[in-house]
């Protein structure tokens, strides 16, 4: 399964990665695209709105089941992935690359401490 060491991540199956310039990108990992099959929908929250952490933020879903995606931090959503209402299955194919969600703009760096590393997700995930 793959867990790239260089996210961060949530219980709840988000990834983020750092960009390094106040701004995370956001996107579920391959253990949960995995777990719900493949995706035939994605609602994403529109650019401007903003979201606390742990607040459903948006949701995907496949032939098997709903999930709600939950934001790993509290910001403002700067960008919203274009492509995936159009072919929601890139979050299948590529969960790390052109499957991202959505970015964030950070209200406070320091929430970045409360996400896991990849061995605490992958022992959390069960992988």
């Amino acid at each position: 399964m793959e867990l790239p060491d260089k996210l961060k991540y949530t219980e709840s199956h988000e990834w983020v990665a750092d960009n390094g310039d106040g701004t995370v990108t956001v996107g579920i990992t391959a253990v949960a695209a995995e777990q719900l099959g493949e995706l035939v929908y994605v609602e994403l929250p529109p650019v401007g709105t903003r979201v606390a952490r742990g607040a459903n933020c948006a949701v995907v879903e496949s032939t098997k089941a709903a999930a709600e995606v939950y934001a790993p931090l509290t910001g403002e959503i700067v960008a919203a992935n274009p492509d995936l209402p159009k072919t929601p299955g890139q979050v299948n194919e590529s969960p790390y690359g052109k499957g991202w969600l959505f970015k964030l703009k950070l209200a406070d760096r320091a929430e970045l401490d409360h996400l896991l590393a990849r061995d605490a997700y992958a022992k959390s995930a069960g992988v």
